[in-house]
């Protein structure tokens, strides 16, 4: 999963697709097919940022950056394009405009977001946070962190269940970096299997993010290779879907990392 941040200000590449304080669709555009030609089967394309302390965006500044992106990526790219939103209003709009996944930080819980991703029959990928942007870092405290993830998890799945939206059309991500000290994520990367036991496709997203700098003291864009030791281990523990940065270096350790697990040379369709 190849992310294109249509924001000023998220983490990494806040701004990237700026030029003179105005979003460049065609760069965004640009950046999608080239991660696409790298390897990305899925596109996510985000309006909001939720680094920790982000300020928030409003619904109409949300839809004015994500919409004409979208409808240029779907009409010019052979992908499946996820919005990465929690704007009820916006999954309602982009349901309609032809996407393929509706990619939620906030796990589908703010007011309406639950019934309207259920309405466009759209697969979601529902994550866990510990609080909100603006304060989720400030000091995450867990019983056990798997435990709490897993049981949180569990919830919002019963919730999808409950507003028309089957298990098939499900998918979790633990929320690397989401309310989470660095022991935590270690914690849930090493043991990510557990997850398993829901028996739905998981997502890991741990491209660039502090957890590699308070272990190797990289800046952002020196995290590539910490980044890809994750993807690896990532792989290993049975993740299924990798929401990066570097789609080309990612691709290339994941179907290293799958030869290796299978002691086999699987073909690129497969």
């Amino acid at each position: 999963m190849g992310i294109v941040n249509v924001t000023p200000d998220s983490f990494s590449d806040g701004g990237s697709l700026y030029e003179s304080r105005k979003l460049c669709v065609d760069q965004a555009v640009s950046r999608a097919r080239q991660m696409v030609k790298d390897g990305a089967a899925f596109i996510d394309v985000g309006g909001e940022s939720t680094r920790p302390g982000a300020t928030p965006v409003s619904l109409q500044e949300e839809m004015d950056r994500v919409l004409p992106v979208i409808e240029r990526i779907n009409a010019e790219i052979d992908v499946i394009v996820s919005v990465d939103t929690s704007a009820p209003e916006l999954i309602s709009e982009v349901g309609r405009l032809g996407v393929g996944l509706i990619n939620d930080v906030r796990a589908l819980g703010r007011e309406g977001a639950l019934e309207a991703a259920a309405a466009t029959g759209l697969p979601v990928c529902v994550m866990h946070m510990q609080g909100s942007p603006a304060t989720m870092q400030d000091a995450p405290e867990y019983e056990d962190v798997l435990d709490d993830v897993s049981y949180f998890l569990n919830q919002r799945v019963s919730a999808c269940n409950k507003a028309g939206i089957s298990n098939d059309r499900i998918i979790l991500d633990p929320g690397f970096g989401f309310g989470k000290t660095v022991e935590h994520n270690l914690r849930l990367l090493n043991n990510l299997s557990q997850l398993h036991e829901m028996g739905l496709p998981l997502l890991v997203g741990t491209s660039r993010k502090t957890m590699i700098d308070h272990v190797l003291d990289r800046p952002v864009d020196q995290r590539l290779a910490g980044g890809l030791a994750t993807v690896a281990i990532g792989v290993q523990q049975g993740a299924k879907i990798f929401r990066v940065h570097d789609v080309r270096e990612t691709v290339d350790v994941v179907r290293m990392t799958e030869a290796v697990l299978n002691e086999s040379v699987l073909n690129e369709d497969s």
